[in-house]
């Protein structure tokens, strides 16, 4: 048998003692949606495991009903869904039989209460403003607030404005820029609830300076066909001067690691062409012009030396015949040393210069090599 049942609304948790004065705790959750029908759930695998229970409400003094729909879990009786019809209700969970009552609650269902989404919801854009309304809500309103989100595709989150039922302004809106709108309506607490309850947000809308758009992406405006072509081209024009890069590098790298091999035929023409690939006439013929260039190179030399040995003989009689020309003027001792020292022979020990050659002269006059 059940002593006495506490309850902690606020958190939705029931505090049950049983006879022994042991404290159980059974978290059941009540839903009013829009003060039309109730749900409430009372986790029944975790408070009446392996348990069937049965369910039993009553308005005011009106007598009791069982519930016509329950909500199941894994086969077990979970939670149940009624209609609401009276601010005052008790409800009472017994064992599947309905002879022993597990906890039993009185409470107020309007403080409960969920609100549905705001209907009718209208978007006033003026210059940089936006004025949001929406109809009447079928609960009272005084205990509702109007909550209006908003973003622009800059933005990472939904920036949030609040306001009495049913009306809310806003300012500060760019008309170059797209933005998503929604709201919901939330239930005051803990003035009129007792739980924080909210409506589920309304359908999202995007606007941009006072027009209705399918989308965001609809304010991106297409690229114009000649800056479509434009680029088209330079895409060409890159992808022309990429590939004349790469080849160039290209040939490069392929000269670095495979040397182009000189074919014969260009550098040996006389061979292919005159001889046939006939390789020992070539070199007979190759080696007869080789001699024949060399006796005529010798020859040429030759001839060079024998100019050098004339003019060397022609420096040599003009100096002898300048020293001649300078004897008159000379006295008679010098003029005999002048005469003996110029016109005299060399001793067989002298030593006579021509170029880079030296030779030793004899008294006979013949030279020493």
């Amino acid at each position: 048998m059940v002593k006495r049942l506490i309850s902690d609304v606020e958190n939705d948790l029931f505090f049950l003692f049983n006879e022994t004065g042991m404290e159980v705790s059974i978290n059941v959750t009540i839903v009013n949606f829009d003060n039309e029908w109730i749900q409430m759930t009372w986790a029944a695998i975790e408070n009446f495991p392996g348990k069937n229970v049965t369910f039993l409400y009553q308005y005011d003094k009106d007598p009791w009903k069982q519930c016509p729909s329950y909500l199941l879990d894994q086969g077990y009786n979970d939670g149940c869904l009624f209609k609401t019809e009276k601010p005052s209700l008790a409800i009472s969970v017994k064992d599947k039989n309905g002879s022993e009552e597990l906890f039993h609650k009185k409470l107020q269902t309007n403080f409960f209460i969920k609100p549905s989404p705001p209907e009718n919801v209208t978007f006033l854009w003026k210059d940089n403003r936006v004025t949001v309304t929406c109809s009447k809500p079928k609960t009272s309103k005084r205990c509702l607030k109007l909550e209006f989100q908003y973003r622009s595709k800059f933005d990472t989150e939904w920036q949030s404005r609040k306001s009495p039922c049913c009306s809310l302004e806003d300012q500060g809106f760019d008309p170059e820029k797209c933005y998503s709108f929604r709201v919901r309506l939330e239930r005051l607490y803990p003035t009129c609830n007792v739980v924080h309850y909210a409506s589920e947000w309304g359908a999202v809308t995007f606007w941009s300076n006072g027009k209705m758009l399918e989308s965001c992406a609809d304010d991106i405006k297409p690229l114009s066909d000649a800056i479509i072509l434009l680029i088209f081209l330079l895409m060409i024009f890159l992808i022309i001067f990429i590939l004349l890069i790469f080849l160039c590098k290209w040939q490069r790298f392929q000269k670095s690691i495979m040397p182009v091999i000189p074919d014969p035929k260009y550098i040996f023409t006389d061979l292919f062409t005159d001889h046939n690939g006939n390789l020992q006439e070539w070199f007979d013929k190759t080696e007869n012009a080789m001699v024949q260039a060399k006796m005529e190179c010798e020859e040429q030399e030759c001839i060079i030396e024998e100019e050098r040995v004339q003019e060397k003989k022609k420096d040599v009689k003009g100096e002898a015949k300048q020293r001649l020309c300078e004897l008159p003027n000379m006295h008679e001792r010098d003029y005999l040393n002048f005469a003996q020292n110029t016109c005299l022979p060399p001793t067989s020990s002298d030593m006579v210069s021509l170029e880079s050659f030296k030779f030793l002269m004899n008294e006979d006059m013949y030279v020493m090599l």
